[in-house]
């Protein structure tokens, strides 16, 4: 097997952070019509490189069949996150003075989620997608948004057609790109003046205290530390003035950048951040080590959770079809024997199989027909928004448990 190479810097990758395996797409729900048939599966190994702390996988899938025209994540289908998008809009518009005049532009725009609450403001806005059925989601909100990958290429283009952007916002999206150096040349070349890029990721110390390993899926192409964002920026001529440290996603950054000769002067959260990831020894190898140790606990203590269940004759159901519980479910070996069924809001989900696994998903109603023993909620992230949509199960005796950092049971 040839070794394989940092995607940003190039050098050789040698240190593992898990292998996980090999597990199948994480968002590529079954067809009941294809329960008889397997699905193919892709080495899951993440790396670190130590020269830039690039934490990594492989390119194991094109990354046209992981984000292919049905791809089935819809942002709004998660009332926190609608939310989070909203305090984000509020908070951009008043900080950086945003007004009819100026122009948005999201990468990753998904189904409208965050460009709508600019809109609803009046200022203009453009999103790049490139899955068409979300796509059409977006427009259908009054979001224009263009289908295609955003890269230097793309940037070219839009810079021909639009005025430069007062600000370039991404999600959780700096992680899904193959090729990160060019996605950043992108966002330098639109970048103009105190333009402004943010860009939010899980944070990578978080995903490593807290062994969130499950957030390792091969659409996730990269797993980020500001250490790494910070090189990765700075090669394509961007700084790093400021950063945010959010509750979502098991914790996030937010981090602020624009031109080198920008006047944006730096904030306190910047050395903060940095100060944090030097103490954990992510700047050296020694702080990615003993992580595969703690993730093999943790698949122990689900089985032995969900065996000891099942002995006793008690039924579990799965909360959220989410792409993180696809990798846990994989990773541990888990399947109907154990779960009798998973719930998901999102309709595009429900009548479908999760990949791998094979667990049936239905809507939210199936919880309340015939109340389980146990809700094991997949996006642990969103617990506390399950549990209060669906407390009325206690009354049945059904209890909320989570997996990740440990079993938790209440």
């Amino acid at each position: 097997m040839t070794q394989p190479c940092c995607r940003h810097c190039g050098a050789a990758l040698s240190q593992t952070l898990v292998d996980l395996g090999l597990s199948p797409l994480a968002n590529s729900y079954v067809p009941p019509e294809r329960a008889d048939m397997p699905c193919p599966r892709y080495p899951l190994h993440a790396w670190v490189c130590n020269r830039c702390y690039l934490v990594q996988v492989e390119d194991a899938v094109p990354a046209d069949e992981i984000f292919n025209a049905d791809y089935a994540y819809f942002s709004s289908y998660s009332v926190s996150w609608l939310a989070h998008a909203r305090a984000y809009v509020e908070d951009m518009v008043q900080r950086f003075d945003l007004g009819p005049e100026d122009l948005v532009i999201e990468i990753a725009s998904n189904d409208g989620y965050l460009l709508q609450y600019f809109v609803e403001k009046g200022i203009p806005v453009l999103g790049v997608e490139p899955s068409g059925s979300v796509a059409a989601a977006a427009q259908s909100k009054g979001v224009r948004t263009i289908v295609d990958y955003f890269g230097v290429e793309l940037a070219r283009k839009i810079a021909g057609s639009e005025k430069p952007p007062a600000l370039i916002c991404s999600a959780n999206v700096l992680a899904h790109v193959p090729d990160i150096n060019d996605f950043v040349a992108g966002i330098a070349f639109l970048l103009s003046g105190d333009a402004v890029y943010t860009v939010e990721f899980p944070h990578l110390l978080n995903l490593i205290n807290e062994v969130q390993f499950d957030t390792i899926y091969h659409e996730h192409y990269s797993y980020l530390s500001l250490l790494a964002v910070e090189e990765i920026l700075s090669k394509a001529g961007l700084r790093v003035f400021d950063v945010e440290e959010l509750p979502t996603h098991g914790g996030s950054l937010r981090v602020f950048a624009c031109l080198n000769a920008a006047s944006h002067s730096e904030g306190a959260g910047l050395a903060k951040v940095r100060a944090d990831e030097a103490a954990a020894q992510l700047d050296r190898p020694e702080g990615y080590m003993n992580f595969t140790g703690r993730v093999e606990a943790l698949r122990d203590g689900l089985l032995a959770f969900l065996r000891q269940a099942k002995a006793k004759g008690e039924t579990v159901a799965a909360y959220g079809a989410a792409a993180k519980g696809n990798t846990l479910l994989n990773y541990a070996g888990i399947g109907t024997d154990l779960i009798a069924y998973c719930v998901d809001r999102n309709p595009a989900k429900q009548n479908t199989l999760l990949p791998g696994s094979h667990i049936p998903v239905f809507g939210i109603e199936a919880l309340r027909e015939a109340p389980p023993d146990y809700v094991l909620i997949l996006p642990w992230n969103i617990r506390d928004e399950v549990v209060k949509q669906m407390e009325d199960l206690r009354t049945h005796g059904t209890r909320f448990v989570t997996a990740v950092p440990e079993i938790r049971v209440n």
